[in-house]
């Protein structure tokens, strides 16, 4: 597996959909995404295997949590789903769409791996996508803790183009399918959007900012302003320090006894200026 080149390929109607995995089910998840080639068809016979050792390294964790964790999420994975509103244009009287994410899992404990293979009805959603997806590659989320944060991490790359998202606060809620203990704006940002934009910063491609707007005396819409990041400018090993135009190892090799560098530095200058080299 080429760590670096998975890329997750969603259609928007999953981003935006309801479901709540956890952190362990959310990258399983996700790896097995990553897998799947978004421009073909996807097939009921088509595998994905994930290791330990290729978990381990997508997210930072070690070897031996990590076959923990593939252990953990299979007994819990399977019973997962998500909820898709509206989920096709032309069965208008389809309302809402619930769905597995997975269909079977294998496991083989002698490799310390699992094979997953996707629900039929995520197919769409998955493969053969051509205009209404967001793609990212699965390294900007593999060090994130906060589940809400690869959540919302997913929604702003879907606005990526804008760098500007508003969204309904209890629309939000809804898709992350949090209970009524969230309904204070306090406990929210507690619990959920702080630790989550937090993360995204830390680890992620993404810098991001927020701000809230009212009707009323309630908070009703949360506004993300975010950019990527641009990548650090390495520094040339190859370029030597100067002191006043000249090279420190030219100044070790002709400076004088008694001279400091910028002393030896100017008169290195000067004699090379009359002569084309320092005596």
């Amino acid at each position: 597996m080429n760590h670096k080149n998975l890329t997750v390929c969603k259609a928007n109607k999953v981003i935006e959909a309801g479901y709540k995995l956890s952190l362990n089910e959310q990258r399983v998840v996700l790896a097995c995404i990553g897998q799947v080639d978004s421009t073909k068809k996807l097939l009921v016979t088509d595998e994905f295997e994930l290791s330990a050792k290729d978990f381990a390294k997508l997210f930072s964790v070690s070897d031996e949590n990590a076959y923990q964790a593939l252990i953990d999420v299979t007994k819990s994975l399977f019973n997962r789903y998500v909820v898709l509103d509206n989920p096709y244009p032309d069965r208008p009287k389809v309302k809402r769409l619930e769905m597995r994410w997975i269909s079977s899992i294998k496991h083989l404990p002698d490799d310390g791996k699992v094979i997953l293979m996707f629900a039929q009805d995520i197919f769409p959603y998955l493969s053969e996508l051509k205009n209404t997806f967001t793609k990212y590659k699965l390294e900007h989320i593999g060090k994130m803790t906060c589940i809400y944060a690869i959540r919302l991490y997913e929604l702003l790359a879907q606005w990526q183009s804008v760098g500007k998202r508003e969204v309904e606060l209890d629309w939000l809620k809804k898709q992350f399918q949090l209970d009524e203990s969230y309904d204070r704006m306090d406990n929210f940002k507690s619990r959920v959007l702080d630790p989550a934009v937090k993360d995204i910063n830390d680890h992620s491609n993404f810098q991001v900012s927020w701000t809230q707007r009212k009707t009323g005396r309630r908070v009703t819409h949360l506004i993300f302003t975010f950019s990527e990041k641009q990548p650090a400018k390495a520094k040339n090993p190859d370029k030597e320090k100067m002191i006043c135009g000249v090279a420190i190892s030219e100044i070790k090799k002709y400076a004088r006894i008694g001279e400091s560098w910028e002393q030896a530095a100017m008169r290195i200058k000067a004699e090379k200026q009359r002569s084309g080299r320092p005596k």
